[in-house]
């Protein structure tokens, strides 16, 4: 559902109204191919994404989405672009009852303009009419993720329109390589229910924050490959007894097939870099037996399966979350096309450390930026969530990443 905008006239020369896919996706596509986005890696080379053909992916499975662009001059040229959705998500447990505290949360993302359209305030606009969109659908909250180098993004949303730095997840990425991985003899590993999963993630996150409330909804969806279990197999015949139950030692991810909506491939890097990538795949394939995990060739276009939802409880807990990515790995390598798995989890979460990635490509620290969104009359009559969310100290270490905003 996307609520309708009326086009806005500016006297310089800037029109931001709602995108038209039949008169607006030739011109959007290229603006995006223009614009290198997504982060860095090793701090040189770049992401580049490439949206299969479709603009509005990266919203579509959200009930409440819009995309903005920014028309310029009298030209009417599309200088800019950005994106916007609505959920319902916790924000931590309310301290006297201990059930979670939900919020109606916008986010903002895929903000791009133009390298001929800068210095022009197209960015600023569009940043201040999907704010307009997001009061006028109810979210009392909005929030941005971005890169902590991309010093432009983060100094307008700061700066000009009042973000504050929320929280740093770490993202992990793991390429995906040549060789199976081997899962421990002693680990089981079992597929869940679409029911089973929603159960369990409802309970191990209820205290969490940013958990959707429509999670079901992500489970369901065609993108969703598979909720898995890891457990010892010495609880395997007890614990499939015993319906409803969890075993004492488990791990728990999902697996969301992004290359089905964007691919990325990586730009910049040095001579000396390229070399070494492309050697280690020839290294490989001369020797096998080595079983090297040989860099995939990123330098042309691939897609990621992103995962989200880990959890792990009890002992040896480390272990079996390491199987689990180790199964999506293997997973990976028999989807052609799919690089790498990545990840991301908030910098104080236990199953950080458990999560199998390589440093070179993965982010320490991601930026998400909050703002308050509703007013003192608002919140006076009620009609929005808790105000100090973006001045508290977070009830919980646990940040679940929703695979729609990835």
């Amino acid at each position: 559902m996307s609520p309708k905008i009326a086009a806005e006239s500016s006297p310089d020369k800037v029109v931001v109204r709602e995108y038209d896919e039949e008169r607006d996706k030739a011109a959007v596509e290229e603006l995006e191919r223009r614009c290198e986005v997504g982060g860095q890696l090793g701090k040189a080379p770049s992401f580049v994404t490439d949206l299969m053909g479709d603009p509005l992916c990266r919203v579509r499975n959200f009930l409440f989405h819009v995309m903005l662009v920014a028309e310029y001059g009298a030209e009417k040229e599309i200088g800019g672009v950005i994106r916007g959705c609505i959920k319902t998500v916790t924000r931590g447990k309310n301290d006297s009852s201990g059930f979670p505290l939900y919020v109606k949360l916008a986010y903002i993302l895929g903000l791009r303009v133009s390298p001929t359209h800068r210095r022009l305030g197209i960015g600023s606009k569009l940043v201040q009419h999907l704010e307009e969109w997001c009061k006028k659908n109810g979210a009392d909250f909005a929030y941005m993720a971005t890169d902590c180098s991309n010093k432009p993004s983060i100094n307008l949303f700061t700066l000009k329109y009042e973000y504050v730095k929320f929280c740093n997840p770490t993202m992990l990425v793991h390429p995906v390589h040549a060789h199976y991985k081997p899962i421990d003899s002693s680990i089981a590993i079992v597929q869940l229910s679409p029911q089973f999963t929603e159960s369990i993630y409802l309970r191990v996150f209820a205290n969490s924050q940013f958990f959707p409330k429509d999670i079901d909804v992500i489970i369901n969806n065609k993108l969703n490959l598979g909720t898995f279990m890891a457990m010892p197999k010495k609880y395997l015949p007890k614990w499939y007894t015993q319906s409803g139950t969890l075993p004492p030692s488990f791990a728990i991810l999902s697996v969301w097939n992004t290359k089905e909506v964007f691919k990325l491939q990586v730009k910049g890097v040095s001579a000396l870099t390229y070399a070494c990538c492309v050697g280690s795949r020839v290294l490989d394939n001369l020797m096998p037996w080595l079983r090297l995990p040989s860099i995939p060739n990123v330098f042309r276009q691939f897609g990621v399966y992103f995962l989200y939802g880990l959890h792990m409880e009890g002992k040896g807990a480390s272990r079996l979350m390491k199987s689990l990515c180790d199964f999506a790995h293997n997973m990976a390598r028999d989807d052609d096309g799919c690089g790498a798995l990545v990840a991301e989890v908030g910098q104080r979460d236990p199953v950080r450390e458990a999560i199998p990635h390589w440093r070179k490509f993965s982010w320490v620290e991601d930026l998400w930026c909050i703002k308050k969104l509703t007013t003192a009359t608002q919140e006076a009559n009620g009609s929005c969530g808790p105000s100090d969310w973006c001045k508290s100290q977070p009830s919980s270490s646990v940040i679940f990443v929703d695979p729609r905003d990835f």
